[in-house]
């Protein structure tokens, strides 16, 4: 009967990290339609609504604090709450760069883009796309799916290599492309780290799974 309570708070604590990331994920999302509209208003509500983020990382991490000392957790429990403390680190660290591509839009003037914004929401579809099954992969222990998810990671740094050459192109060749390719460029950067850390995510699913920490997609880095 105390083991059944315990896994219902264990599950419980899973489905906390899943609503972390589901609030992570809007903040992409937003972001990158501020990017794309101009829209200050929706760039300040990403902004703000950082803040809402990390609160709710330190209450999961209290909470799962709360439950290691208050339980007998076993192995497989142990790598669960230290998947939870990596994974909402890491969660809050892609809020983080969702906060500066709202800061990115409140810098630009209201000026034409000196090319069209195709492949920087590709890349963030790709990117929450990752994020929503890696977290799925958490709570299912799916190590195979989480590889395969790790794997995704090569698409968005091929869309940010491709847009790194096509705005250093554009600043070379006019030098009042500089400040606004400047600021693309640092929000490429910005999708592109989020789905490195996605990557963390999966190795933590690798590792709550099979015991063993896997660095996964080597070759993307």
């Amino acid at each position: 009967m105390v083991r059944e309570s315990f896994e219902r708070e264990l599950r419980r604590l899973q489905q906390e990290v899943v609503e972390l990331g589901a609030m992570v994920e809007e903040a992409i999302q937003k972001a990158v339609e501020a990017l794309k509209a101009r829209d200050k208003a929706l760039a300040r509500e990403v902004v703000h609504g950082d803040a809402l983020i990390n609160r709710r990382r330190l209450e999961i991490e209290e909470r799962c604090l709360e439950l290691l000392a208050t339980q007998q957790p076993m192995a497989r429990d142990l790598r669960i709450f230290t998947a939870v403390l990596h994974i909402v680190t890491d969660l809050e660290r892609m809020g983080d760069h969702a906060e500066g591509l709202g800061k990115i839009v409140l810098r630009l003037e209201d000026e034409p883009w000196i090319k069209p914004l195709l492949d920087i929401p590709r890349m963030r579809d790709i990117a929450v796309a990752m994020l929503r099954d890696a977290l799925q992969a958490f709570v299912h222990s799916d190590a195979q799916e989480a590889r395969a998810i790790a794997q995704r990671d090569d698409e968005v740094d091929a869309l940010h290599d491709q847009v790194h050459r096509e705005l250093f192109f554009l600043m070379i060749q006019n030098p009042r492309n500089v400040t606004q390719a400047t600021y693309l460029m640092w929000a490429t950067h910005g999708l592109e780290r989020i789905a490195d850390l996605v990557t963390n995510v999966c190795e933590r699913v690798v590792f709550v799974s099979t015991g063993v920490m896997e660095e996964l997609n080597v070759s993307g880095e």
